[in-house]
């Protein structure tokens, strides 16, 4: 037998196929060449005969010149953090394609001179929150945060309620980022119950604001005690309001979720929030409040640090102005309308010899939000083995395990991308 090595043909010959000519153009030759490369491998090692070397490469090239894959949301999880928590609405993809190339983000085309950042985004947000003197717009929630403490309270002490010490996700602790930030921290009360009393004893000469916290991933319940915003804003110390998950208004289904128009309302001097959570925006963080306290965060050195992209503001002014986002109308969609979308495409699935079940289940909002809460839901059961199978898929698609089966549930699935989920499911089935 004659040594396959011989037969490899050279990578420039390979490389002039027109099919990767062209793929180079859209995902540049570096990725290309490496795709010719493990072909030319594997004729090499005579896994792959010579001939078939182009046709192999153009199989194994990525779908974009990015690793991050697009994945079919079927957790029932609404906000989920390690799914890139809110998917934008099409009027924010539109708004973030058209925002890639040139755009007016600091100029005025009328009198072609400089103009102010992002100003028809923070107008979008005060006309959203009518309560709010002014806004500002941060890269995330913890920024805003981070903002304040430099610009308001650097080296003056901060009073928290030790019930709002919280962590959040992959160990990030709320106090470590309050000091790094040179905030002095007065911790008040205890974890269950913390009067006002305890604050107004804590408050003195050096108090630079008083800091509450939203319990973002977690409920204490039983013998508990907390002030009041009403309450708090008493003490004629600043509050700041971290609200958290990003509601700009009150939502009917979520009663105990807090959000800035009522916070502000209730007298907060700032609210933050972040934009990627309920909002169903792009990652942002999002502070509301009197103009003069603003105005000082906008003018803080830092600000230039923390300030966010071309695309994001266009993401988020298309949210804030546009149709309903994915992420509201998740958790609107009425549980009838789930059920009929789960027999239409269970029937369609059973048809192609899956074995399929209708169920109940229940949502969670995620991402910190309304902690607790289980949204009634449907979804498609199948055996436990289609988890793996598809979420090597293409769209990888992840649902949940529970009780032995493989949950996909509707609620977090766009109806617009039912035919995929079908298609995934079906593929997977051959697998079995």
């Amino acid at each position: 037998m004659s040594d396959p090595r011989r037969s490899t043909p050279r990578v420039d010959a390979v490389l002039a196929d027109p099919r990767l000519v062209a793929a180079a153009e859209r995902l540049g030759p570096v990725l290309v060449r490496a795709a010719v490369s493990r072909a030319l491998d594997d004729v090499r090692s005579g896994r792959l005969p010579a001939e078939a070397a182009a046709e192999a490469a153009v199989a194994a090239l990525p779908a974009s010149a990015s690793t991050l894959r697009r994945v079919l949301n079927a957790t029932g999880v609404i906000v989920h953090t390690n799914l890139g928590r809110s998917a934008l609405s099409p009027a924010a993809v539109a708004a973030v394609t058209d925002a890639a190339g040139y755009t007016d983000v600091e100029f005025d085309l009328a009198a072609g001179v400089r103009a102010r950042r992002g100003a028809e985004v923070l107008g979008a947000l005060r006309a959203a929150v009518p309560g709010a003197e002014a806004v500002h717009v941060v890269n995330n929630n913890a920024a805003a945060l981070a903002l304040i403490v430099f610009a308001l309270a650097g080296g003056r002490e901060v009073v928290i309620s030790r019930g709002e010490l919280i962590e959040i996700g992959d160990g990030f602790r709320i106090p470590d980022l309050l000091t790094a930030a040179g905030a002095v921290l007065r911790e008040v009360g205890t974890t269950n119950r913390t009067r006002l009393a305890d604050y107004a004893a804590a408050i003195g000469p050096e108090t630079a604001l008083v800091l509450r916290l939203h319990p973002s991933n977690y409920r204490v319940t039983g013998f508990t005690a907390a002030p009041t915003l009403a309450e708090l804003v008493s003490l004629e110390v600043p509050v700041v309001y971290d609200i958290g998950s990003g509601l700009l208004a009150p939502e009917p289904l979520l009663p105990d979720e807090p959000d800035a128009a009522s916070a502000l309302a209730g007298g907060a001097a700032l609210v933050t929030a972040s934009a990627d959570k309920l909002l169903g925006g792009p990652q942002a963080g999002l502070v509301f409040g009197r103009s003069d306290l603003v105005t000082r965060l906008a003018r803080h050195p830092l600000a230039r640090a923390l300030r966010v992209d071309k695309l994001t503001l266009a993401a988020l002014e298309a949210t804030v102005r546009g149709p309903l986002p994915p992420t509201t109308a998740a958790l609107r969609t009425p549980v009838t309308a789930l059920r009929e979308r789960a027999r239409r495409l269970a029937a369609a699935l059973a048809d192609a010899g899956v074995d399929v079940e209708v169920v109940d289940t229940g949502s969670t909002v995620g991402g910190g939000g309304a902690p607790g809460v289980v949204l009634p839901s449907v979804a498609l059961s199948l055996p436990t083995a289609y988890a793996a199978l598809l979420r090597h898929g293409e769209p990888p698609v992840v649902g949940r395990v529970s009780a032995g089966r493989c949950l996909l549930d509707l609620r977090t699935v766009t109806p617009d991308d039912d035919e995929d989920l079908l298609t995934a499911v079906r593929t997977a089935a051959k697998q079995t």
